[in-house]
């Protein structure tokens, strides 16, 4: 089993994640444009299979899905570090630039491009979403 992990700017808050990497996006989103004056890089994860040490902060939004967005960050340095959606539960996306080794991430998908502004680098290789990615329904059990 894989392992990373990670942390804030400030050291308060650290994390260590024992699971394979999900998938891994660059959002483009507007939210996400706010909280990094950028695309963010994002990578998801099984919520159990991340350790925190230290308090997030955090803050709770109606996403434009309708689903609420718990964003958590680092109160005392402000990095934002984690979010969850009630549209993903037992899922919650990392922020690869709080990776100590954002390198071991590849984004294969850049998602909400519509949103990106003119100037964005948006990397034509990787599988573009003008909006949400498309999910493929699970299969019945």
């Amino acid at each position: 089993m894989k392992s990373f992990t990670g942390g804030c700017l400030c050291g308060e808050i650290r994390y260590e994640i024992t699971a394979e990497a999900g998938p891994s996006r660059i959002c483009w989103c507007r939210d996400c444009q706010k909280i990094s004056s950028n695309g963010t890089v994002n990578v998801i994860f099984p919520s159990d299979a991340i350790q925190i040490s230290g308090a997030p902060g955090q803050h709770e939004k109606t996403a434009d899905s309708g689903n609420t967005v718990t964003r958590r960050f680092c109160a005392s340095c402000g990095t934002q570090l984690f979010s969850d959606s009630s549209g993903r539960p037992g899922l919650t996306v990392v922020r690869v630039g709080t990776l100590d080794e954002p390198s071991t991430v590849k984004p294969t998908t850049n998602i909400w491009v519509a949103s990106a502004p003119s100037w964005a680098c948006v990397d034509p290789s990787l599988e573009q979403f003008e909006g949400p990615p498309v999910v493929a329904p699970q299969p019945k059990a």
